[in-house]
């Protein structure tokens, strides 16, 4: 019964053109790869992202993977040693915030925890 009701209000607004202008109206969709999000966690990313909140451990996930995938397909010797030093900042970050809301811990965070913070504050 309600999808046949939503089913009908969706038709009476087509009707009315409602839909006529929307944003991106004959576009293909933009969708979002959401694979570095745990799936239990996905809904919950989604609506954060929506209001302009991503957590720092999400982000820096998310920035981690496009490293790996810029290393994958650099050539030159040089830029990939600074794509390495990137992600390696960005690893040790992450480590340093799991650890600091106990979320893991990691035996080569505790062997550079001082430098860790010193260069990150």
């Amino acid at each position: 019964m309600l999808s046949w009701l939503a089913e009908q209000k969706i038709n009476e607004a087509i009707q009315q053109g409602e839909f006529d202008d929307l944003e991106g109206k004959g576009k293909p969709l933009a969708l979002e790869d959401l694979s570095h999000v745990p799936e239990e966690l996905r809904a919950a990313y989604k609506v954060m992202k929506n209001a302009g909140i991503i957590p720092e451990e999400l982000q820096l996930r998310q920035e981690m993977l496009t490293l790996t995938d810029l290393i994958a397909a650099c050539e030159h010797a040089g830029e990939r040693q600074a794509l390495h030093r990137k992600l390696d900042e960005k690893t040790l970050r992450l480590q340093l915030i799991t650890s600091q809301r106990g979320l893991q811990e990691n035996a080569s965070y505790h062997r550079y925890e001082n430098q860790i913070r010193k260069r990150l504050t």
